[in-house]
C-alpha cells in the first residue's frame, strides 16, 4: 500500500525536546524552521506551521493521512510541522528528537523513499551541526533509535493470510528475525481493515544499506504468501470468498450506519475482490481515496461541523452508498467452484 523511511535527528549541544522549557523550545523551533523552509524541496509547502496554530480536527486529518504521528498532534507551543507540496515528504519539529524528517510513498517503492529523505538529510547536514557518536552513530531520545535513527516500513495488504488463519505465525517470524507488525497507526494500534505496517526493530550495529535490503527481501516473502494464500482460498474455499465479498457489497451498498473500524474491513474486501479480478480495477483508485476520506477528522471535515460518534457513523454509511453506488454485483461466478 506504501513505503515510509522516517530518521530522527537532534542538534549537537541541545537538550532533547522532552527537556526543554517552553521558551527553550519555541526559540529552538525559531531556529529548526527556516533551517528546513530553506531547503529546495520545502520551498513552495503544502503546509509550513506552528503546531499550536491548529484546531484538533486538523491535528486528526494529518494523523489520518500519516503525515505526523499521534504524539506529535499532541503537541502545542514549541513544535512545528513542514509538508513538501506533494505531501511525499514532511518533517516535524520537537517531537521526540529535534527533526522527524519522513518520507512517504505509494505502492513498494522504499528504495525511492530513502533516497529522498537521505537526501533532505544530507542537506541539513550541511548547514546544521547534529548529535553524533563515532562509535554509536546518531543520538536520539529513544535509545531504540540510537544509530542510524532510521525507521523503514512499509504496509502491507494481507487478507489472504488473515483468511486463512496464517497470519498469527508470520507475525511471530517476522518479529524472531528483527522485525516488527504494527497496526495502521503504528506501535500499539490495531491491525485494521486487513492493514500491517513491518519495519526495522534495529537501528544500532547496521547500516541504512542492510536495514533497507533485509526489510525488502522480507517484504518479497510476505507478499508472495500472500499471492500463495489468496490463490489456495479462491481455489479451495471460493465460498468463503464469495460470502465475504457478498455481504461486504451488500452492507456497503444498503447500511446506514457503518463505523470507521467496519468501513476499513468492508474497503479491505473489496479491494481483495478487485485483485481477484471480480470487480474492474479502475476501482481501485476510488477504493483507496475513500481509506482516507472515511475517517472520523476528515468525514467531519467534509462536513464542516463537529459530529459524534452515531452522526459519524451515518454520515460514513451514506458517503460509502453515494460513492459506490454504480458498482456492479461482484462477479462470484468467476470464483472455482461457485
Amino acid at each position: 500500500m506504501s513505503s515510509r523511511v522516517r530518521l530522527a535527528r537532534n542538534l549537537k549541544d541541545h537538550p532533547f525536546p522532552g527537556w526543554l522549557k517552553k521558551k527553550q523550545r519555541e526559540d529552538l523551533l525559531g531556529i529548526l524552521q527556516p533551517a528546513i523552509s530553506r531547503l529546495p524541496e520545502m520551498r513552495s509547502p503544502f503546509l509550513n506551521q506552528a503546531m499550536d496554530t491548529f484546531n484538533p480536527l486538523d491535528k486528526q486529518m494529518l494523523v489520518e493521512e500519516h503525515l505526523i504521528s499521534r504524539e506529535h498532534a499532541a503537541k502545542n507551543s514549541g513544535s512545528g510541522i513542514i509538508i513538501s507540496n506533494d505531501k511525499t515528504l514532511s518533517v516535524m519539529i520537537n517531537e521526540e528528537d529535534h527533526f522527524r524528517l519522513q518520507a512517504i510513498y505509494s505502492d513498494l517503492h522504499l528504495m525511492e523513499a530513502w533516497h529522498a529523505i537521505d537526501r533532505i538529510d544530507s542537506e541539513l547536514e550541511s548547514g546544521l551541526t547534529f548529535a553524533f557518536s563515532p562509535r554509536l552513530g546518531y543520538l536520539t531520545a529513544c535509545p531504540t533509535n540510537v544509530g542510524t535513527g532510521m525507521r523503514a516500513s512499509v504496509m502491507l495488504h494481507l487478507p489472504g493470510l488473515v483468511l486463512s488463519d496464517q497470519i498469527n505465525q508470520v507475525i511471530k517470524s517476522v518479529n524472531q528475525i528483527g522485525l516488527a507488525v504494527r497496526g495502521l497507526y503504528g506501535e500499539g494500534t490495531e491491525a485494521l481493515g486487513n492493514l500491517f505496517q513491518v519495519s526495522n526493530q534495529i537501528t544500532l550495529g547496521e547500516s541504512e544499506q542492510d536495514i533497507l535490503n533485509r526489510l525488502l527481501k522480507v517484504i518479497q516473502h510476505l507478499i508472495e504468501h500472500e499471492h500463495n494464500a489468496r490463490q489456495k482460498i479462491a481455489q479451495e474455499r471460493s465460498r468463503v470468498i464469495a460470502d465475504q465479498l457478498g455481504r461486504a457489497y451488500g452492507v456497503i451498498s444498503h447500511a446506514y450506519s457503518i463505523s470507521s473500524k467496519e468501513a476499513l474491513n468492508l474497503l479491505s474486501l473489496l479491494i481483495l475482490g478487485v485483485d481477484l479480478g471480480l470487480w474492474p480495477k479502475s476501482l481501485r483508485a476510488k477504493i483507496d481515496d475513500l481509506f482516507i476520506h472515511t475517517q472520523p477528522a476528515h468525514l467531519q471535515k467534509a462536513a464542516e461541523k463537529k459530529l459524534g460518534a452515531e452522526e459519524r457513523d451515518a454520515v460514513r454509511a451514506d458517503l460509502l452508498r453515494e460513492k459506490l453506488k454504480s458498482i456492479p454485483a461482484p462477479g462470484i461466478k468467476k470464483l472455482k467452484g461457485i
